[in-house]
This record gives structure tokens, C-alpha cells and sequence, in this order.
């Protein structure tokens, strides 16, 4: 039987409960729990405005496609910077205030969506809402690494199964008031998110403030400063940390997934198949079921810096095995193009899942403890960096290349990934002795072990591996 991580219950245990059971006891805690249920109704509000938000803009507002483009590809923009000033902010103020503040904000800004009506006046609205929302998601996920410790992996699946549930749950209750077409219910649409964001803040406001932990050791020498208590150092800066930022920088193309399942796939399905175009939302119901059920399944493969890594890996043969079904999907008839084009979708979900946890992991590793929330600020702006450039990249290069584009792509991207593994295993190597000591004791003292040597939980090269892994 495997040791558990970070709370002394066995993995095996904790992953033979169900989803529900789950959730009514992450890990974390109450806190955990607390904000579990807060992020599930925050992303049911998301759904509204990402059903909704594009045909209320163009028949409630008044505003022209190209309007609606620039408007959200300018908000796109703003929402990079989110990430980073949160990281920032995290750095020196409490999480849980900040997050409140990120969801009052939100609240204001949607609520001046309702009243501003023109262009001009919109576009710093919106922007401030996105970057509000990038922000936000980072906070929740630096809450999560505080709270839920070593088993921020197993935090991060429930989350995700949370925010889909949600998710899909806001985007059911959108149709209803898309069916209705009337000003009113548009509005009704758009108040909805700003309610969620209210109830989100006052669930946060009831969790307590999460802090790093640390571990006391005993019996150390004489004279040794006691882990936690070492003396002050200039806190690194990741704007200066060449090696995190290769890592962030390769982990742009490794979030393409996102766009290939938004863009990608329902414009190539139109534009160059013969598969009926009622395909397309099948699309997103397979992605939003497969997160709800196997996400924790699958992150039990992202755990630790070893599946962490390799993880990356089967990231990048996914990717290209998508991005090869895409290719093909034009060289058959309607139901060969039906098939290929759902098995891409099912496969480019399968990285999604795989690379939710390993990128988030990856980017707590191998940051330094006393500037993880500024490190973890910029890890962010990859999905947000993407999510700005990925679509247009689809459009403008890969699709115009027609098949041969996405070979190309999915060649690309496999390299990438192999490419940050490297880079990931190099960095993790070099992790100066004290601080790989700290996790070695701080893993040893919850699991209620001996600690081993130094360097044995995070070598990767040779036959001692980490402890808590699979041999």
C-alpha cells in the first residue's frame, strides 16, 4: 500500500471514495470545502455570461461582430496581466481579502455592463473584468496550494470537476433565457453572474486565511535555525529566474488544447469536413462530462515531480495524435469524418485533463517557497497568453495550411513538451540542498516517516525513487 500524501490517510482510501464524498471532504478541510462550493457557483455564473454575453452585446448593446471582436481579443489582453499583479499582491497582502475584493470588483464592473452603451464605454469595462477574472483564478489556486499542501494535485481534480459542474450547469440555465430572446431575460442573464459573484465573496469571507506550511524540526544542531525560521534573503524574482521563465514560456503550447476544442475543431468540422454541423455541441458535452468524472482519476497521474513530468510527455503524444485525427478527418466521408472528429475530441479532453494538474504542479515545484505567489502569478499568464493568441494562431496559420498545418502543429507541440520535461527534470535536479532537506522532513513528518537522504525524493535518474511512487 502506497503512503498518502500529505494527511496521512493511504491514496488508495481517498480515491476509492466517490466524486460526492469527495467533495464533502477535500482535502483542506472545511476551508477547502468552503471554497469548493464557492468556485462551483462562481464558474455556474461564467456559463451565464459564456452563453450569453456575445448575443447580448449584439442585440441588447447594439454592437457590430467586429465590435464584439476587438471588445473581447482587448479584454483577452488585459486578463494576462491579472494573473502576475495578483501573484504580486499574494506576495504581500492575505489571499482570502484579495479574493473577495477580485469578486466584489467583478460585481461592479458586470453591473456597469447593464448600463453602458456604447463602445467606447464598454471596452475598459469589460477589460477590467477579465483581468478581475484572471486575477481571481489564480488566487483560487494559490488558496488551493496553501490549503490542500502536498495534495494540491488531488485539490486541483476536485476543482476542476467543481468548475465544470458549474460550468455546464450556468450554460443549461442560459438556454432557457436564450429561448425566451427577450431584453429582459438577456438581463436577467447577465444579473444572474453578478449574483453568483456575491455569494461566491461571502463564502470566501467564512473560510479562514491559508498560510504556507511549515514544519518545526526537533533535535536539529546546535545553533541551526529551525525550518521556517531561517534568516531573511532577498526573495527571488521570477522576472529574473531565466530557467521559470523558459518554463512558462514553454508552457504556453502546452494549453493550445483549450483553443483546438473552442476553435479548432468546430470551425475545421465546417469549413472542411462533411460531418453534420449538429456535431459540434456534442463537442463540449464530452469534454464537460469526461473533466466531471475522470478528473481525479487522472490526476493521480500528475502527482509529484516524477508523473508530474511525465505527465508533460503523454501531454505532448496526445496533442499530436488530435492534432493527426484532424488531419485525416478530411479524407473521408461523413460518418469517417464524424468518428475522427469525435475521437479528437475525446483525446484532446484527455490532455486537457493530464495538463490542468501537471502544468499547476510543475509550477509549484519549481518555484522557490519564498516567492511562490509572485512565481505563481506569472505560471498564470501561459493559459492567458493562449487564450489570446491560440485562436488566431488556429485560424490565421494552421487551418489556412489546411492538413498538413495541423501535422505541423501537433509535431510542434510534442517537441515543446518534450523539450519542458527536460527543462523541468534539469531544474528540479538543481534544487539547492536546504530547500529539497525541507520537503524530504516536511513529508517525512506528516506521513510520520524517517527521512530519507536529501536528494532521494526528487531524483530522477537514478534507482532510488521518490517514496511515495509506484516503483
Amino acid at each position: 500500500m502506497r503512503r498518502g500524501r500529505g494527511c496521512g490517510e493511504p491514496d488508495n482510501a481517498q480515491g476509492g471514495q466517490g466524486l460526492l464524498a469527495q467533495l464533502r471532504n477535500p482535502p483542506g478541510g472545511r476551508n477547502a470545502r468552503t471554497m469548493l462550493l464557492a468556485l462551483a457557483l462562481d464558474r455556474t455564473g461564467s456559463g451565464l455570461w459564456a452563453a450569453s454575453s456575445v448575443l447580448y452585446l449584439t442585440f441588447v448593446t447594439g454592437l457590430s461582430a467586429q465590435q464584439i471582436g476587438v471588445l473581447l481579443g482587448v479584454a483577452g489582453v488585459a486578463g494576462i496581466a491579472g494573473s502576475p499583479l495578483a501573484g504580486r499582491l499574494a506576495g504581500r497582502f492575505p489571499v482570502r481579502p484579495l479574493l473577495i475584493g477580485c469578486h466584489l470588483l467583478r460585481l461592479v464592473t458586470l453591473v456597469l455592463v447593464l448600463v453602458c452603451g456604447s463602445f467606447e464605454a464598454l471596452l475598459p469595462v469589460v477589460a477590467v473584468t477579465y483581468l478581475a477574472d484572471r486575477a481571481a483564478k489564480m488566487l483560487e489556486m494559490l488558496f488551493a496550494t496553501r490549503t490542500a499542501g502536498e495534495r494540491r494535485a488531488a485539490y486541483q481534480a476536485l476543482s476542476r470537476s467543481a468548475s465544470n459542474a458549474g460550468y455546464g450547469l450556468g450554460a443549461g440555465i442560459a438556454a432557457i433565457g436564450l429561448a425566451v430572446g427577450t431584453t429582459d431575460a438577456y438581463r436577467a442573464l447577465i444579473l444572474g453572474n453578478a449574483l453568483s459573484f456575491v455569494v461566491a465573496a461571502a463564502l470566501v469571507r467564512r473560510t479562514d486565511e491559508p498560510r504556507e506550511r511549515t514544519v518545526e524540526v526537533t533535535g536539529a544542531p546546535a545553533g541551526a535555525a529551525p525550518v521556517g525560521e531561517q534568516p531573511p534573503a532577498r526573495r527571488a524574482n521570477p522576472w529574473r529566474d531565466r530557467g521559470y521563465l523558459t518554463f512558462v514560456l514553454l508552457d504556453i503550447p502546452m494549453n493550445l488544447d483549450d483553443s483546438i476544442l473552442g476553435v479548432g475543431l468546430p470551425l475545421w468540422l465546417v469549413n472542411r469536413t462533411s460531418a453534420p454541423h449538429a456535431l459540434v455541441p456534442a463537442f463540449l458535452v464530452i469534454n464537460t462530462v469526461m473533466v466531471v468524472v475522470l478528473q481525479i482519476s487522472v490526476s493521480k497521474r500528475a502527482e509529484g515531480p516524477r508523473r508530474a513530468t511525465r505527465a508533460v510527455l503523454l501531454y505532448g503524444a496526445m496533442m499530436f495524435v488530435c492534432c493527426a485525427f484532424l488531419a485525416v478527418a478530411t479524407r473521408g466521408g461523413t460518418w469517417v469524418a464524424t468518428a475522427v472528429l469525435l475521437a479528437a475530441a475525446l483525446v484532446v479532453t484527455l490532455a486537457e485533463l493530464m495538463r490542468s494538474v501537471s502544468s499547476w504542479e510543475l509550477a509549484v515545484l519549481l518555484a522557490p517557497e519564498d516567492a511562490r505567489a509572485a512565481y505563481l502569478g506569472v505560471a498564470g499568464m501561459s493559459q492567458s497568453i493562449q487564450k489570446s493568441a491560440g485562436p488566431p494562431l488556429l485560424t490565421g496559420v494552421v487551418m489556412a495550411a489546411g492538413p498538413a498545418g495541423w501535422l505541423v502543429l501537433g509535431t510542434l507541440v510534442a517537441g515543446a513538451s518534450a523539450v519542458q520535461r527536460r527543462a523541468c527534470v534539469r531544474r528540479l535536479r538543481t534544487l539547492s540542498p536546504p530547500a529539497v532537506e525541507r520537503i524530504a522532513v516536511e513529508r517525512a513528518a506528516v506521513e510520520g516517516a524517517t527521512p530519507g537522504p536529501a536528494s532521494e525524493g526528487l531524483s530522477f535518474g537514478s534507482r532510488r525513487a521518490d517514496p511515495n511512487e509506484r516503483p
